[in-house]
């Protein structure tokens, strides 16, 4: 079982369902996170069912994220993933769901990163 992780900071983007050929989606957001003279820009993703709460926030929402980190090879690169399976608004509402025990992360989609896109940094 994967290890559970929260951050807590405002939703400062929200980008659009991706589908894949194999019929898995995913959807991914940032949440600007304080630290000190530079706020942190924290990308993560939903899969699967957990897309649904993301219609309950707006940008600059306040936001409690708890999450899994997910690592893959792909052609000798590697990849974090930090995967949120619940999204909290703060001061009430958001998606209450109990904790629950695996990933919904499907080891099986076909994911195939773009190289054409490398890391700035």
């Amino acid at each position: 079982m994967a290890q559970t992780f929260e951050i807590e900071g405002s939703l400062k983007l929200l980008l659009d369902v991706q589908t894949f050929a194999s019929g898995f989606s995913k959807r991914e957001f940032v949440v600007e996170v304080p630290d000190g003279k530079f706020p942190q820009m924290i990308k993560f993703e939903c899969v699967k069912d957990k897309i649904a709460m993301l219609d309950k926030v707006s940008i600059g929402d306040t936001v409690k994220v708890s999450f899994d980190i997910r690592g893959s090879e792909y052609k000798e690169r590697f990849y974090v993933n930090l995967n949120a399976w619940k999204l909290v608004k703060s001061g009430g509402g958001g998606d209450d769901e109990p904790p629950r025990g695996n990933s919904s992360l499907d080891e099986s989609f076909d994911r195939e990163p773009d190289m054409s896109d490398d890391v700035p940094f």
